[in-house]
């Protein structure tokens, strides 16, 4: 693909209901990408979605979508079962792919993933869109200046009813792989690792309801975790909430840092800064933040990537660790 090209043409695959709610606009929206191509497994279906959005081009098969020449990068959203082949399959004819979190649904198929981009010479990246907000970036910031002191703990939750989703796969083991841990615990982990910089987490340990030796996915769990650089975390995810809700907080030597709603797009959003003396809380001050559509900043930071022929700020390394830890989290709950 040329570099002199303003737009990266964008073929999405797996067409359901959030890829048309948030996917579809986020690409119209981006500067430097354009929707030309979308995908579902009904023909006549994808003729009509692509016709009531006046989308070019429709298919029903991966193959056939990433074999057009119309086409430069594919947007994964299908089921997480689903997200090895496709990307095995664009990589095949040299598209660059963004696919959804989670990567997949294990540490072989993620590495596969990666080696078969490798070898195309073609950009793959992990829909990791929670980095690219300013208030995880400032927490980041915060941390990283010292002004909470040595980080010694951290946690996450983010929860909401499963029942009212419209992806009824994401209760299928063998389609979604794991429940809440990987439908949006994964943001949390990520947000986490992101936001201290440390790459490693060394220890991992679960409780999951119910088990997944049950053969169904856990509906809630709880993570303990330890990082590289010694600090502590828990991230509690669930489907079974009665609504929605997500939770950071970051406790140092000096104070600590925390903000409620950090994980959707176009909202208000507050960081609560705590110092203390004398061990009781001295200050708080609190600092409000717009948060864009998170959604857009990440296809347009993929398509720089591609145009420019840079890193994506989310590595496959990194979403090879995530991959890791998912994994080691499900097999710790069986035992």
């Amino acid at each position: 693909m040329s570099l002199v090209m303003k737009k990266v043409r964008f073929g999405i695959i797996g067409f359901g209901a959030f890829a048309e709610r948030a996917i579809m606009p986020a690409i119209r929206s981006s500067h430097n990408s354009e929707l030309v191509a979308l995908q579902k497994r009904s023909l006549d279906m994808a003729k009509w979605k692509a016709t009531e959005h006046s989308v070019p081009f429709y298919f029903d098969s991966v193959e056939a979508l990433a074999s057009s020449p119309e086409i430069d990068a594919v947007f994964i959203v299908s089921a997480n079962a689903q997200h090895h082949s496709e990307t095995l399959t664009a990589a095949k004819y040299r598209k660059h792919v963004l696919v959804e979190k989670p990567m997949a649904i294990n540490t072989l198929q993620a590495k596969e993933m990666i080696e078969a981009c490798d070898h195309a010479g073609v950009k793959l990246m992990v829909g990791h869109m929670l980095r690219f907000s300013p208030l995880v970036q400032r927490m980041k910031e915060i941390i990283q200046s010292g002004m909470i002191g040595e980080i010694t703990f951290a946690q996450s939750h983010f929860m909401y009813d499963a029942r009212q989703s419209q992806r009824s796969w994401v209760l299928n083991k063998e389609t979604a792989g794991g429940g809440p841990l990987f439908d949006i615990g994964i943001h949390c982990l990520d947000t986490m690792r992101y936001i201290l910089d440390d790459d490693t987490v060394e220890t991992v340990k679960s409780i999951m309801m119910p088990n997944h030796s049950t053969g169904n996915v856990e509906k809630t769990s709880v993570l303990a975790l330890q990082f590289s650089q010694g600090v502590l975390a828990t991230i509690y995810s669930s489907f079974e909430s009665s609504y929605r809700q997500g939770f950071i907080e970051f406790v140092g030597t000096k104070g600590s840092i925390s903000a409620y709603n950090f994980t959707p797009s176009n909202t208000e959003a507050v960081l609560e800064i705590k110092f203390g003396k004398e061990g009781k809380i001295d200050s708080i001050e609190k600092e409000n933040f717009s948060i864009p559509n998170l959604y857009v900043k990440e296809v347009e930071h993929f398509s720089d990537c591609i145009l420019h022929d840079k890193h994506p700020l989310i590595t496959n390394t990194n979403s090879l660790h995530n991959q890791e830890i998912l994994e080691r989290a499900i097999h710790d709950s069986k035992k």
